[in-house]
């Protein structure tokens, strides 16, 4: 499954190769102390580091591989799967899949809390982002729970845990963030279905514990969903659950491209909530066009300047340095393991998503591959790193959403929140630990 590493023999270093990686670093890390937005302290760390090392790699460099890094075709998948995310969020599938979920799991105790969990399963499928599952399932949920006797504090923890399913479970934009940072060599099909085992036994994990504290409380059970409205009920929400199917299904078959299943989403999403469901008008779309570029501008310029920091952690061969570093501490698979887990939860905490997937990337993945694991493996232990790192202060921007949406203090949450904590590293370390968990699907698929 894994296997032990020996540290690699390097020649002699020049003075810019020793200076330019602790000039890389320290440059990055104080400008984000400094507040400095992450796309520009990458690429200000990667200029730092060029002009240390002088005339063998000029300043040009970092301009050069900014432009570099936005060549992959691929990377219009991005963009529009972002698209795609807000359509959907704003277009009213919400409370259908809501709705749909109170059938299966509404009427045990904490019913309103199960029935959280699977809608945010549902939806992380369809958006493939965590804070927008937050936004429009938190929405409904949180204000309802309250309603019904459920604390204020426990609705939040139950919605914004619930909603970092939406990282693992395909379409999601993190992980095609990790095949660019992974530098194109991880097929996007391969981590799509790699994350669907996780996603699910990730909120099956969340329910139990929110089940025992329901039970503990006192919380009630919903009532019964009758026949007749099971059948108007799934019929309103098949159309958006068949969503991720179709993404999916198209990639996985060879039927079409990432690129092309993003835009196929795109023109989904549009029929679904204009057409269909008619909760979106056309005088909406520029708003939420607006939007989404505002976000996709910001995430395609992270990725150029993310391509520049990248290439300098190559030429620095940080990885080695990395690698060397956990050698000296232990070369038993499972330590390594543990104190890269330990690095991304520590990320997490200082770090927002995207940049925190383009950085440590480049550097963990290869020493992850020196130890025998599989590229795809990596990639959800990875993503599920950094979901919990969204519940964590000080910039979880999930738990900033769930916050304000259930309007209670930060501290508060992040106090009651401690028992799905211990839940949600419980289950990275079985799946970091039982890569059959991640790579079932992807081997049934791919033989």
């Amino acid at each position: 499954m894994f296997r032990k590493i020996s540290a690699k023999k390097n020649r002699p270093r020049q003075k810019g190769e020793i200076l330019g990686p602790f000039v890389l670093l320290f440059v990055f890390i104080a400008l984000i102390a400094f507040r400095v937005p992450i796309a520009f302290a990458l690429g200000l760390a990667a200029i730092a580091c060029a002009a240390v090392i002088g005339e063998k790699l000029p300043v040009e460099f970092v301009a050069q591989q900014m432009v570099y890094g936005f060549k992959s075709p691929s990377l219009l998948t991005i963009p529009l799967f972002i698209l795609a995310g807000a359509i959907m969020a704003e277009g009213g599938i919400a409370v259908r899949l809501i709705n749909f979920a109170n059938i299966f799991v509404g009427f045990i105790r904490g019913g309103l809390a199960m029935v959280n969990v699977v809608a945010s399963m549902f939806f992380g499928g369809i958006t493939g982002s965590s804070v927008a599952d937050a936004s429009s399932i938190g929405t409904v949920m949180i204000p309802m729970m309250v309603k019904e006797g459920y604390d204020r504090d426990y609705s939040v923890d139950v919605t914004i845990t619930a909603s970092t399913q939406g990282i693992l479970v395909p379409p999601s934009h993190n992980a095609l963030l990790f095949c660019l940072a992974a530098g194109g060599g991880v097929s996007i099909a391969k981590v799509f279905l790699g994350g669907i085992i996780p996603g699910a036994f990730l909120g099956i994990a969340v329910m139990i514990i929110a089940y025992i504290m329901a039970v503990k409380r006192g919380y009630p059970a919903s009532r019964r969903v009758t026949l007749r409205e099971a059948g108007r009920i799934t019929l309103e929400a098949v159309l958006g659950l068949i969503t991720p199917l179709i993404i999916v299904g198209g990639i996985v078959s060879g039927s079409f491209t990432p690129t092309e299943s993003s835009a196929i989403a795109v023109v989904w999403a549009l029929f679904l909530t204009v057409v269909v469901y008619k909760e979106l008008k056309i005088r909406d779309l520029p708003r939420i066009f607006g939007s989404a570029i505002k976000t996709i501008s910001v995430v395609m310029f992270l990725i150029g300047s993310a391509a520049a920091f990248g290439r300098m952690i190559t030429i620095m061969k940080l990885p080695d340095m990395v690698m060397n570093a956990m050698l000296s501490v232990s070369h038993t698979p499972w330590v390594i393991l543990l104190m890269i887990n330990v690095i991304l939860l520590s990320l997490g905490c200082v770090m927002d998503m995207a940049p925190k997937i383009l950085v440590a990337t480049p550097i963990l993945l290869p020493v992850a591959k020196s130890i025998g694991m599989n590229p795809v493996h990596f990639g959800i232990m990875l993503l599920l790193n950094l979901a919990i790192g969204l519940l964590t202060p000080p910039v979880g921007s999930t738990l900033f959403v769930g916050c304000a949406i259930g309007k209670i203090s930060m501290e508060k949450v992040v106090k009651s929140l401690w028992p799905f904590y211990i839940v949600l590293v419980i289950v990275l370390f079985l799946i970091t630990y039982i890569p059959s968990i991640t790579m079932f699907l992807p081997n049934l698929f791919f033989k």
